[in-house]
């Protein structure tokens, strides 16, 4: 059963750090330039329109998904965190050249990532915080699977894009932020897709202005979350990104808030620096990347 009492940012880090665990949000120690925390790559290749499954959406149509690939121009490294970014527009629209999924993108790529942009089967009605309808439901539903397959499309993969399987991350916007948490909070819970046989778990979840909804419970061994939230959202209430933090820390999982007060839904810009360096740092600890390829 889901737990809807509120979250306090405050206390979760404070009984995080009381359970000795380090602060997720902090900032890497090391000598600069530091591979996955500072900009060490000045140049990003991306290449666009790579096929990574095929859906049925829910007018009965084939639909072919597609996936952007960004990698740091000139990297040897063959074994690389890689992030999974998801646009938002209601589960109606938008595509994966958002632009701010295109600048996470391109600024994750410059640390030494590998990100990936997907499309995703999107339904005319989409979703609105009116209520949920029998379209909206499946539209959730029929993106958490394809977010699921860009997953395994990676993990099949990964020798061709030079991934670390161990380590993939997903993050979003909106409609893409509930994809990337649902995707997070049901790694032992595989939809239909492509590339089967392959994990579709992720370490770590970034997500701005969205919840968990509509997909299942959150239990232990699910992904650790970062959200950024507005608490006058009118899209995706703030009592929504609330209730998945409530529930995730209290079935012991890495779960952090960041509220931004009297702010509404994916104030990007005004809070980019922000985003940019506390999703990376997030990204760091939950992947363990002191450890990772260099």
């Amino acid at each position: 059963m889901r737990r809807r009492s509120f979250f306090i940012l405050a206390v979760a880090l404070a009984a995080t750090l009381a359970a000795g665990c380090a602060d997720p949000l902090a900032t890497p120690s090391g000598a600069a330039p530091l591979r996955y925390r500072d900009e060490v790559f000045s140049a990003v290749t991306m290449t666009s329109d790579v096929t990574y499954g095929t859906a049925v959406n829910q007018q009965g149509a084939t639909v072919t998904l597609k996936i952007d690939i960004y990698r740091p121009t000139g990297d040897v490294a063959t074994n690389r965190p890689a992030v999974i970014w998801i646009h938002g527009g209601g589960f109606s629209g938008g595509d994966k050249t958002s632009p701010e999924i295109v600048d996470e993108a391109n600024t994750l790529a410059k640390k030494g990532y590998v990100s990936a942009s997907i499309s995703y089967r999107l339904n005319p009605g989409g979703c609105s915080a009116a209520g949920p309808t029998a379209g909206c439901i499946i539209a959730i539903q029929q993106a958490t699977f394809d977010g699921q397959t860009a997953v395994r499309f990676l993990r099949d993969n990964a020798t061709t894009y030079g991934i670390d399987p161990t380590r993939i991350a997903a993050g979003g916007s909106s409609a893409g932020a509930i994809t990337a948490l649902n995707v997070g909070y049901n790694g032992d819970n595989p939809g239909p897709g492509d590339h089967q046989g392959f994990s579709s778990s992720i370490r770590a979840a970034q997500s701005i202005s969205g919840a968990a909804l509509g997909t299942g419970s959150i239990s232990p061994g699910d992904a650790a979350a970062l959200l950024f939230h507005g608490s006058a959202d009118p899209i995706v209430p703030y009592v929504w990104a609330q209730n998945t933090v409530t529930e995730a820390t209290a079935d012991h999982l890495v779960a952090v808030l960041r509220t931004w007060p009297g702010e509404g839904h994916v104030p990007y810009l005004a809070h980019r620096a922000q985003i940019l360096s506390e999703t990376a740092n997030f990204f760091y600890s939950q992947m363990d990347l002191a450890h990772a390829a260099t």
